[in-house]
């Protein structure tokens, strides 16, 4: 097949996230599969406007502001001729509405819908302008095939108008050969951690919160991650007096990651929404198990009770208890830290490469089949 992604960033943009790699791991190996793959996203300051990564032909265009405004334009410049047969649109931050581009078929890759989460993390203008922009996506995506990273954003996307027969969930995967328990590395001491961007959304100021109220000696937490909120929950961290037992890491390489989630008696995460908790599962695939707000996303990448403990979301209380639980017996820790690597194992990339592939071919079909009969 000939694909062409869409999608705000790649996986070297500063700005990429979950979503940037996850579409480098499944494309990645569709491309080593022999597809055609490539990818239309912003560039930034100083990029080279043409890449090859991961065997994904990659086009630059604009910054992230102006993404939206250039991106159909180069499309219908540079590949309305280019004979491709699926156009992948991630429907990342503000929609493209790629269907109305006069293109081949379409086919929309979600991780998580916005919805009024926006208006927590944006300005008042802007958060309402992916609110609104999210309105319409049953009615401008009509007849396109939708993949879901979960069952949690499939539901949300049919509670939006889409049909649930129209939704393909196919899980994340993780990298279970590099992410992998090493009990020698476990701190002494209750450490927990929180690995992921510094925004407001991310409820990271609850993991605070929370911590504060843990009373134990000798447990720390690491809050390891950028993003502009950094400001605003150091200054929390000071007024709740909680000194040295928090420690700011910043953006930290992969190395270090692998340690921290090998070092952490427990993650934890307190987003009111996800897509689907993949830092979670690399968690989970070191051994390593979670307490997590029991909302969208998050709670299908941790089994309540086996792998971690799920709490009310905004339940500061209740999020204190469960690092209790965990500060008080590192045998808890070792027993689910088990039973989440157990679980991890489920979940890889070359099988969501797979589903992902004989999805598309469905789709391919499924067109040639449309026109073979004039539809």
């Amino acid at each position: 097949m000939r694909l062409l992604l869409v999608n705000w960033n790649d996986r070297e943009n500063p700005h990429a996230g979950g979503a940037e790699l996850h579409l480098h791991q499944i494309f990645g190996r569709l491309a080593s599969r022999g597809h055609d793959v490539t990818l239309l996203c912003s560039g930034w300051k100083g990029c080279q406007r043409r890449v090859t990564l991961d065997g994904i032909n990659i086009h630059r265009i604009g910054t992230r502001y102006t993404f939206p405004f250039t991106a159909r334009r180069y499309y219908s410049a540079t590949f309305a001729t280019a004979g491709f047969d699926v156009l992948i649109e991630d429907l990342n931050k503000i929609p493209l509405f790629t269907p109305r581009w006069r293109g081949p078929r379409v086919l929309a890759l979600v991780h998580h819908l916005f919805g009024v989460t926006a208006f927590r993390e944006a300005s008042l203008p802007v958060a309402a302008a992916v609110w609104l922009a999210e309105r319409p996506l049953a009615r401008a995506y009509r007849g396109v095939p939708f993949q879901a990273v979960s069952e949690s954003t499939a539901m949300d996307l049919v509670t939006r108008g889409v049909p649930r027969q129209a939704i393909r969930v196919i899980f994340n995967g993780i990298e279970t050969e590099r992410f992998t328990p090493d009990p020698s590395q476990r701190s002494a001491t209750p450490l927990f951690a929180y690995l992921g961007r510094l925004k407001k959304y991310k409820g990271v100021e609850l993991v605070l919160r929370a911590f504060a109220q843990l009373a134990h000696p000798t447990a720390s937490l690491v809050i390891a991650g950028s993003g502009d909120y950094r400001p605003r929950l150091e200054s929390i961290s000071r007024s709740l007096d909680l000194g040295d037992r928090v420690r700011f890491l910043g953006f930290i390489p992969e190395t270090e990651k692998l340690a921290l989630l090998r070092r952490a008696w427990a993650l934890v995460f307190a987003s009111p929404k996800e897509g689907w908790g993949l830092t979670n599962l690399e968690g989970a695939a070191c051994g390593t198990p979670a307490v997590v707000s029991d909302s969208p996303g998050l709670r299908e990448s941790v089994i309540g009770g086996r792998t971690g403990i799920l709490v009310p979301h905004g339940d500061i209380s209740a999020m204190a208890a469960a690092l209790g639980k965990f500060a008080a017996s590192s045998d808890m820790v070792r027993v689910m830290g088990a039973a989440a690597r157990t679980f991890a194992e489920r979940f890889t990339w070359d099988a969501a490469a797979t589903e992902t592939e004989e999805h598309l071919l469905e789709v391919v079909r499924a067109e040639k089949g449309n026109r073979g009969t004039g539809r």
